[in-house]
C-alpha cells in the first residue's frame, strides 16, 4: 500500500472490494474509466482487479448483458465518503440518479470491508445481495477466496461455491476473438502489456 498511509489523527488504511457493472455505451470502456477514476483518487490505491465476466441481466424486464469485474482497494476514507466519491464517479460517466434497475453505463459498489458490518440507511455492507449473484462472487473469488463475509461467516470461496450448484444466469469469461482474458488492470513483465508504473504514470499525465 505504498500511496495510502495512515498517518496523525487518521485511521489505519482499510481493504475492501468493489463491484463494477456496465451494459450500455462501450461496457469495457466504461469499467476501465472507472478504474481510471479510482486510481488517480488521492485517498484510495486500486491494489488488484479481477478478469472480466459477461453475464446475463438479472431483474425484471430484458436488458442487454453485462460486464462486471471486482476491484481490492485501499482506503483511509470511512464507508459513507467513499461512497459519495463512487457516485461522483458514476455520475461523470453518465449514470442517471434514481436509475436502480435500469441500464446504466456504470455501477459501483461497495461488496465488502474487511472486517466490518455497518446498516447504515444510505450503505449495507456487506452488500445485502453479494452472496446471491454469481456474478459478484466468480470475480470476488478471484481475489480473496479466504475472506468471511462478517454478516454469515462463509468464506467467500463458500458463498460461490455454493451459488454454481444452482441453475441462474449465464456468467461467462470475456475474451476477444483472439482468446486473452481481458482484466481491468495491467500485466505483468512479458504480458505485451504495460507494468503497473507505467500505468500510474499515464495517468499522471492524464489527469493534469
Amino acid at each position: 500500500m505504498s500511496r495510502v498511509v495512515s498517518g496523525a489523527g487518521r485511521r489505519e488504511a482499510a481493504r475492501l472490494w468493489l463491484g463494477l457493472g456496465s451494459n450500455m455505451g462501450d461496457r469495457l470502456g466504461n469499467l476501465r474509466r472507472a478504474v481510471f477514476a479510482l486510481e488517480v483518487h488521492p485517498e484510495l490505491e486500486v491494489l488488484r482487479g479481477s478478469r472480466v465476466y459477461e453475464t446475463d441481466y438479472v431483474g425484471p424486464g430484458s436488458q442487454q448483458m453485462y460486464l462486471n469485474a471486482c476491484l481490492e482497494v485501499a482506503t483511509c476514507l470511512e464507508p459513507l465518503v467513499l461512497l459519495a466519491v463512487l457516485k461522483g464517479i458514476e455520475e461523470r460517466l453518465g449514470r442517471m440518479p434514481g436509475g436502480h434497475m435500469l441500464p446504466r453505463p456504470i455501477d459501483l459498489d461497495i461488496l465488502l470491508w474487511q472486517g466490518r458490518i455497518s446498516q447504515d440507511a444510505r450503505l449495507t455492507i456487506p452488500h445485502p445481495r453479494a452472496r446471491q449473484r454469481r456474478f459478484v462472487l466468480e470475480p470476488l473469488a478471484e481475489l480473496a477466496p479466504q475472506e468471511i463475509f462478517p454478516d454469515s461467516g462463509e468464506t467467500i470461496r463458500q458463498a460461490c461455491a455454493k451459488i454454481r450448484r444452482k441453475s441462474g444466469a449465464t456468467v461467462r469469461l470475456l475474451a476477444p476473438d483472439d482468446g486473452v482474458e481481458v482484466r481491468l488492470l495491467p500485466g505483468g513483465c512479458g504480458s505485451g502489456e504495460p507494468t503497473r508504473e507505467e500505468w500510474r504514470a499515464a495517468l499522471a499525465v492524464h489527469s493534469r
